[in-house]
């Protein structure tokens, strides 16, 4: 018998698991009614009360974007180039830059061999819009184009990436900003850095025969990762997952450089800050704006200058410790949202976190470095304000021994801060599984697109994350923020440690169906993914 992915599976079978396909915006995705509600009595990602909450927004000046996801080769510099797909010919993709208040109108036309979407990462936006193929959309077929729009309101730091299988692990990432009109912080220059870890073209490698490693693996071995137990953390629940999802499918297989690939699963890699396990995948290359750090970006200003560095973390396995050598950074925003300043040698980002920091950069030359957690080698960036020899590519400031900052000492700005309310619900959501069978899951349930967590509207919401694993994992949740604990700050992405319980709040203000999801890019297509499901 022939297998295929998970999303392969869901993408036939999507009529009976009732996600509300669309049929408007997609060109060359396949006809079909476009239902009001979908079975089960939730919202459709296009009913009438997600069009309600989208006229609420109203409409702005539009922008209007094109985008072309296909095979490209990149240049990482040095003179070391990959085959892997992107959006366009650069890595990162083109920035996407619009004014809160905006309708941005994007057209995605894919060139890929296979099905892709775009999703939005951060942003609050209708449910139909929101990018996740048998979720909220159709996939977009290859040689099609789907039309993206959407008003978009907040002001902040976001990125745009696939949720199509493990594409966002290949070139397939842009940063998206959304400047503010009314913006209250003074600076003299702006620079927008995202971090990768990189394995897509090396030595024949690509993250689908990774993925198929790492389950391989799991399979034959039977060991934990890094100095795990079996116990409570590491057991199979649910019993007897068909891991047939993990495969890649024909089209998938026939599009990469090659089916197998050097070793890419990582052993041994431990951080104290992130509770032990810092990962699964050896990555050859760690990136700073799709550069090595034998070849690093430069950027240039004036002794004195202020400086915005928006950091956007776009890797599929790493956490990264990122410092400016010499320098210390003022915390400003995380996910988009303002948080009270606070000064900091080095802070931590998850996959997917964004940071925004202010820096008065000094005259030199110095290294902006971002450290792979526990996996022990860097990324690299230049700051140049004066002459000055350049450091090395293996340049370890001092600041990264300090102890990064992390979002749980982080403060909301008053002016977002959610307001004290009871929670009328909780949603208890058990982390289970481990690289021993790696059968990663929510509740020890991997994903179905017909499986609802339910909430009604109006409500606030509690999400309860319990870790019962010994992986740490990073947690998103798709259009909304919410508030860590004692006044912390607006998330839509959290690290939960191993063994440790995280508990959110939100306010249900954006109806539909709405992912839930480990942003570790493996975890993820493994299983750890749930769906968040407004009452109609």
């Amino acid at each position: 018998m022939r297998k295929t992915t998970r999303r392969a599976v869901l993408g036939a079978g999507i009529a009976a698991a009732g996600s509300g396909l669309l049929a408007a915006c997609s060109k060359g995705t396949g006809d079909g009614p476009s239902p009001s509600a979908t079975p089960g009595g939730f919202v459709s990602p296009d009913g009438r009360e997600v069009a309600a909450a989208e006229a609420r927004r109203g409409t702005g000046p539009v922008r209007q974007v094109r985008l072309t996801a296909t095979p490209a080769r990149l240049d990482l510099g040095g003179g070391r180039t990959v085959a892997s797909w992107a959006y366009g010919d650069t890595l990162p993709g083109r920035e996407v830059r619009v004014t809160a208040g905006d309708t941005l109108a994007l057209t995605l036309a894919n060139h890929l061999p296979v099905p892709t979407s775009v999703h939005w990462h951060g942003l609050a936006l209708r449910n139909d819009m929101d990018g996740v193929p048998g979720l909220t959309q159709r996939p977009i077929a290859a040689g099609a184009s789907h039309d993206y729009r959407f008003a978009v309101t907040h002001p902040g730091t976001y990125w745009l990436h696939p949720h199509s299988g493990t594409q966002q692990d290949r070139g397939l990432y842009a940063p998206l900003i959304v400047e503010d009109p009314k913006e209250p912080l003074k600076y003299d220059k702006e620079w927008v850095v995202v971090l990768d870890d990189w394995v897509d073209g090396v030595d024949g490698s690509t993250p689908d025969a990774v993925l198929a490693e790492l389950a391989k693996g799991m399979e034959m071995g039977g060991m934990d990762h890094g100095g795990g137990s079996n116990g409570s953390g590491g057991m199979s629940h649910g019993g007897g997952h068909d891991m047939s999802h993990m495969s890649m499918t024909s089209a998938e297989r026939a599009s990469s450089p090659s089916p197998t690939g050097p070793p890419r699963m990582l052993m041994g890699a431990t951080s104290d800050v992130l509770g032990g396990d810092a990962g699964d995948v050896a990555y050859p290359y760690y990136l700073v704006n799709g550069r090595t750090p034998e070849n690093p970006e430069t950027f240039t200003a004036k002794p004195g200058d202020r400086v915005r560095i928006r950091l956007i973390n776009a890797g599929g396995d790493t956490a990264f410790r990122v410092a400016l050598g010499d320098h210390r950074m003022t915390v400003t925003h995380t996910d988009g949202f303002p948080v009270e300043h606070i000064q900091t040698d080095a802070l931590l980002l998850g996959m997917g976190e964004r940071y925004d920091v202010l820096v008065e950069v000094k005259d030199g030359v110095f290294p902006l470095t971002a450290l792979a957690e526990g996996k022990k080698r860097t990324a690299l960036a230049l700051l140049r304000t004066g002459g000055g020899s350049a450091p090395g590519a293996d340049v370890r400031p001092r600041e990264l021994e300090s102890a990064p900052l992390t979002a749980d000492r982080l403060k909301a700005d008053g002016g977002v801060a959610l307001k004290e309310r009871r929670p009328d619900r909780t949603i208890t959501l058990k982390l289970t599984g481990s690289m021993a069978k790696y059968d990663w899951a929510i509740n020890g349930r991997t994903y179905s697109p017909s499986y609802r967590q339910p909430v009604a509207a109006g409500e606030r919401v509690r999400i309860a994350f319990v870790n019962a694993t010994t992986m740490w994992h990073p947690m998103h949740l798709h259009g909304h923020t919410f508030a860590l604990p004692g006044g912390g700050a607006r998330k839509d992405t959290a690290i939960v440690l191993p063994g440790k319980r995280l508990e959110v709040d939100f306010d249900a203000d954006n109806p539909g169906l709405w992912m839930i999801h480990c942003h570790n890019v493996y975890h993820a297509e493994s299983g750890m993914m749930t769906v968040l499901g407004y009452r109609a």
